[in-house]
């Protein structure tokens, strides 16, 4: 169960999508939105799975609305639903729930493919459809929680998943310790990191420059690749590029989408900067391997939203990383679980432009700093993040499960 499939942010989910597949899982995927990028990563087009899309909104399809909801009258998990979408609903009083449970009685009705597990990714909506779901037609469900879903979900919302679902895995050691406090079932979260797909990121043989900032002609290359969103802190890059001193030449390049943009755009022009970024919008994943291996200097002024909403651990960090790019980023979330100030990359406060000035600024202006962070930066990435061991670990617990008697 995904709330979007295929989306070009979410290449962690499609690389865990294919390594199942490759371990030998039949998977049918449940969108519950159609696709909206314009572009697609290679590993979608290897992935077999069938993709069946849920009724974005039920106006849009109410046929199927309806036949789910009378279909579900004659199934023994329906008075057991309606109970506690009746509890749920006091206190998310919202279009959102009434949606989630006519995409669940949609899904149990057509019920693709006989599948007889349900998982879904992300704790928010994606496993409000498949609790319900799963309440309604009796198979059991599964969650992979991330970053927004958890820190913007209710407690309330995840104890009570947590307490249905067979098992939870999340991404870093802080939603870890979030949701176990939530649940009286701790031993039932687990932490699973991403992890890279290495053989997509393949050794940089080549080499980063030894721009130093000093040549007008020939300045550092800053990149970042994130949507821009609030949490992502673009606004807070943006004033910490502004506070460079005048003799440093640089350029910055940004990847990615996002509703921020015009508005980042807006303060690019106020704060001077205009002339010395390119806003270049979405890419494909070999495109953005070939901007990391060009690139100087990576940054992610990663920061915690208003309605908490953050990263977990960016997974543009870790392929940066792969990649010997140095990496300059903030202490939010599970970026410090992948870099340590001055070890491999350089770590500073969230929402502080001038600690992040002088981070980039040392950084630009010393290529041997830059090249032994991120030489021991992809020491790191390839060692512990594989994402390899992430799918042994799913794939244990799915077997685990299936392993016991009925």
């Amino acid at each position: 169960m995904l709330k979007g499939y295929p989306r070009l942010s979410e290449t962690f989910i499609a690389q865990e999508l294919l390594g199942l597949e490759k371990a030998g899982f039949h998977l049918t995927l449940i969108s519950m939105r159609r696709p909206t990028d314009t572009k697609r990563h290679p590993v979608h087009d290897e992935i077999k799975a069938r993709v069946v899309y849920l009724p974005e909104y039920l106006h849009e399809e109410p046929l199927r609305v309806l036949k789910g909801l009378f279909a579900g009258f004659g199934k023994p998990g329906f008075m057991a639903l309606m109970k506690r979408f009746l509890t749920d609903l006091p206190r998310d009083m919202s279009r959102n729930r009434l949606r989630r449970l006519g995409q669940a009685l949609v899904l149990a009705r057509e019920w693709p493919d006989n599948g007889q597990w349900l998982h879904a990714h992300f704790i928010h909506t994606p496993a409000s459809v498949t609790d319900y779901a799963s309440i309604l037609t009796g198979v059991p469900w599964t969650v992979s929680a991330h970053a927004k879903d958890i820190w913007t979900s209710p407690d309330w919302e995840l104890n009570t998943k947590l307490g249905t679902a067979r098992w939870a895995v999340t991404c870093t050691r802080s939603g870890f310790e979030h949701m176990r406090s939530l649940t009286g079932r701790p031993e039932a979260v687990h932490l699973s990191y991403h992890g890279l797909d290495l053989a997509r990121f393949s050794r940089f043989e080549g080499q980063h420059s030894n721009r130093d900032g000093s040549d007008p002609s020939d300045p550092v290359l800053l990149l970042s690749v994130g949507r821009a969103v609030e949490k992502k802190g673009y606004d807070v890059l943006l004033r910490a590029l502004a506070l460079l001193p005048e003799s440093l030449n640089w350029r910055f390049e940004h990847i990615g989408g996002g509703d921020d943009l015009a508005r980042l755009k807006a303060l690019a022009a106020q704060l001077g900067l205009t002339g010395s970024i390119t806003w270049k919008g979405a890419m494909a994943q070999e495109e953005v391997l070939a901007h990391y291996r060009n690139a100087d200097l990576f940054a992610l002024a990663c920061r915690i939203a208003a309605n908490g909403d953050r990263d977990g651990l960016p997974n543009v960090l870790v392929e940066a990383s792969s990649q010997r790019l140095m990496c300059v980023s903030t202490d939010v979330s599970g970026v410090p679980e992948l870099l340590t100030n001055d070890e491999n990359g350089l770590v500073v406060p969230q929402e502080d432009p001038m600690a992040l000035a002088g981070a980039l600024e040392a950084a630009m202006r010393d290529p041997a700093l830059r090249r032994r962070l991120g030489e021991a930066a992809e020491k790191r990435v390839r060692e512990h993040f594989d994402y390899h061991s992430g799918i042994r670990q799913l794939i244990d617990l799915f077997e685990e499960e299936w392993q016991q008697p009925s």
